[in-house]
């Protein structure tokens, strides 16, 4: 049914993303919306694959590995999509877990060195 979908200005308000950001996914070809003339329809389908390149990206993921994951649910189906989904997701918490590693220390440092300067001042 047409009266599910979004309009290219519904969807950037819908998801919160700029012009520029939902043509760019599509270029690359992360969404595929209707396309009517030069209008352009996102339907459940699109809409679902927006939140899950949201979530990815928030995540730390790169937009071709989020392609490459939704394109595998099309050509080897859902178990390979959720085990490959598995793979990734370990690596990138363990990325996530060395970065947050790193802002502690980081943290520690900056409060330690500002702790400092306001001793020698006062």
């Amino acid at each position: 049914m047409a009266d599910d979908r979004l309009s290219f200005k519904e969807m950037c308000a819908e998801f919160d993303v700029t012009p520029r950001t939902l043509r760019y996914y599509e270029y690359i070809e992360l969404l595929q919306p209707d396309r009517e003339g030069r209008s352009r329809f996102y339907g459940a389908r699109e809409r679902a694959r927006m939140k899950l390149i949201l979530r990815g990206r928030k995540f730390g993921f790169a937009l071709e590995g989020i392609r490459q994951w939704l394109l595998m649910y099309e050509n080897e189906g859902t178990t390979a999509q959720m085990q490959a989904w598995l793979d990734i997701s370990e690596r990138q918490l363990g990325e996530l877990r060395d970065q947050r590693a790193q802002l502690d220390e980081a943290i520690e440092e900056l409060a330690a060195l500002r702790a400092e300067v306001e001793q020698n001042l006062g």
